[in-house]
């Protein structure tokens, strides 16, 4: 049942019918080091707000969340830090496996998988088969994910099918290029949302956000609440987007 203190107004001419919200979740560590814990402490924090978001998203009016959770720079952090976060994302799969298929959620993950350990790997691999027939929402993760890295696969997939003869250079356009992305499944996303008061995108969807509004909130990510997210909508819904263009 949604949270009745949501003011939320789901049918807002305003938004898009199927509104795709990408969001980086930041200030998981910074939160829990306010309070003198660990920084896995917030990164679990963190993975129970993304649980009641998902659960929410139907009431927001969002069908399509995608979440930066961890990138190709993270793992510069400390081996304990990444090796949490890691076992994090294993527990999460298993735990959220049934509520998923029950509430219709299909879950993707996008980034460079390679370096992954085994397991995650395998259990990734099983969850996007386990929801790959859901369409009530679409919650894609972005895991060992970077907007350059993820370009650079992309062109060199289009070069090894230029070189095959499977594609001819004289027809790579925009579209071509996005089909070799990782998100070639998804629409692009409407809004980017950053939270703990930082204002930069840090190599997150680069290509696909080039039209996407965005908004950067000082709430910290173990804080930030659907509440939170109706309140950015409902200022979104607001917003003119010309896509380049004029109005006449």
């Amino acid at each position: 049942m949604f949270d009745k203190s949501v003011p939320h107004d789901r049918d807002h001419p305003a938004l898009p019918r199927d509104l795709h919200v990408a969001v980086i979740m930041d200030g998981n560590g910074r939160w829990a080091q306010n309070r003198g814990w660990p920084r896995l402490v917030g990164h679990r924090k963190g993975a129970e707000q993304v649980r009641k978001l998902v659960e929410m998203c139907p009431e927001l009016g969002i069908r399509y969340l995608t979440l930066y959770a961890f990138s190709t720079e993270n793992w510069k952090r400390s081996t304990e830090e990444v090796l949490g976060l890691m076992s994090l994302f294993a527990r999460y799969i298993r735990r959220e496996a049934g509520r998923m298929k029950r509430e219709g959620v299909r879950l993707r993950f996008i980034g460079d998988r390679t370096r992954l350990n085994d397991d995650l790997q395998m259990l990734i691999q099983w969850i996007e088969t386990e929801t790959a027939g859901n369409d009530r929402v679409h919650l894609t993760v972005a895991l060992n994910y970077g907007g350059r890295d993820e370009i650079t696969r992309a062109t060199r997939a289009i070069a090894r099918d230029v070189a095959a003869g499977k594609l001819d250079a004289d027809d790579i356009n925009d579209d071509v290029l996005s089909r070799y992305l990782d998100t070639r499944q998804l629409p692009d996303p409407d809004l980017v949302v950053r939270t703990s008061g930082e204002t930069r995108v840090s190599n997150f969807l680069p290509w696909q956000a080039a039209y996407s509004e965005y908004v950067f909130t000082a709430t910290l990510w173990p804080d930030f609440t659907p509440l939170s997210m109706q309140n950015i909508l409902n200022d979104f819904a607001k917003r003119e987007r010309r896509f380049g263009g004029v109005n006449a």
